[in-house]
């Protein structure tokens, strides 16, 4: 596991109440997981708010939960709430003195980095994001059904992930797709509001996705769309790339509606 105290405040609430109020977060990263998460001291924690879990959650989602072994449960209650498996302490010496409050949607209201709300996981600093206009002719198909073809593409460089391909919509095959109902969200490209699944393809749910309003450092790719390179076929001036292995291979790790 690696750490890094970072020069932040860093708030979580539940409705006006700040349940974390820190000014050094610990950052840290497992190495099983690219996403980071914070780690608080006591201190910074309204430790009168927690009560300690009867026992382990049964149901939690890989992406918002420890991924390790855990030394305590504790449920949130604040403002006549009872926000069950809100919080954790884990069992790794690196973070063990510290409290991990959990992101998942819908349980704490909001998070806050200085005064900048904060969706989905907390930013890296060691990340960077860079959407760039190409002329590359782009395909994208599962099985020999063609998907999209373009040479409009945008590409969308991100730290540790492979390299997104956003298509103009007017070069989707949309008669090959149909709307999932998914939703996610970003802290560095924003609220995607649009996914797609491929028809009549139970294996290939969720595979595309578009940001309407993305985040100015990804301007570009506003109303195009995307494919996850680990679920289709790419194929990029002639030449098919391998489909790439990361924790979004895996469906379960894959952001889900909120």
């Amino acid at each position: 596991m690696r750490t890094e105290t970072l020069d932040k405040r860093v708030r979580g609430f539940v409705g006006d109440t700040a349940v974390v109020d820190s000014l050094a977060p610990l950052l840290f990263f497992e190495s099983s997981f690219p996403v980071p998460a914070y780690a608080f001291a006591e201190e910074d924690v309204r430790l009168d708010l927690l009560r300690p879990s009867d026992e382990p959650p049964s149901n939690l989602p890989f992406f918002y939960g420890p991924k390790g072994a855990v030394a305590q449960w504790y449920d949130l209650h604040v403002e006549g709430r009872v926000l069950r498996h809100a919080a954790w302490r884990r069992d790794d010496p690196a973070i063990s003195d510290r409290i991990i409050l959990t992101w998942q949607p819908g349980v704490l209201d909001r998070w806050m980095e200085e005064e900048e709300v904060v969706v989905e996981h907390p930013r890296d600093p060691h990340k960077r994001v860079e959407a760039i206009a190409s002329s590359r002719h782009i395909e994208i198909s599962l099985d020999g059904v063609t998907l999209a073809e373009t040479t409009r593409p945008v590409l969308l460089f991100e730290t540790h992930m492979p390299t997104r391909f956003y298509v103009p919509r007017s070069d989707v095959r949309f008669d090959a797709l149909e709307p999932s109902g998914n939703r996610s969200r970003c802290p560095y490209k924003g609220s995607a509001q649009e996914y797609w699944s491929v028809r009549d393809r139970s294996d290939a749910e969720h595979v595309a996705w578009s940001y309407a309003d993305p985040k100015p450092a990804v301007g570009k790719v506003a109303g195009m769309v995307s494919f996850y390179n680990e679920m289709v076929d790419v194929t990029v001036d002639g030449v098919r790339q391998e489909r790439p292995v990361t924790v979004f291979s895996s469906r379960a790790h894959r952001p889900v509606a909120v």
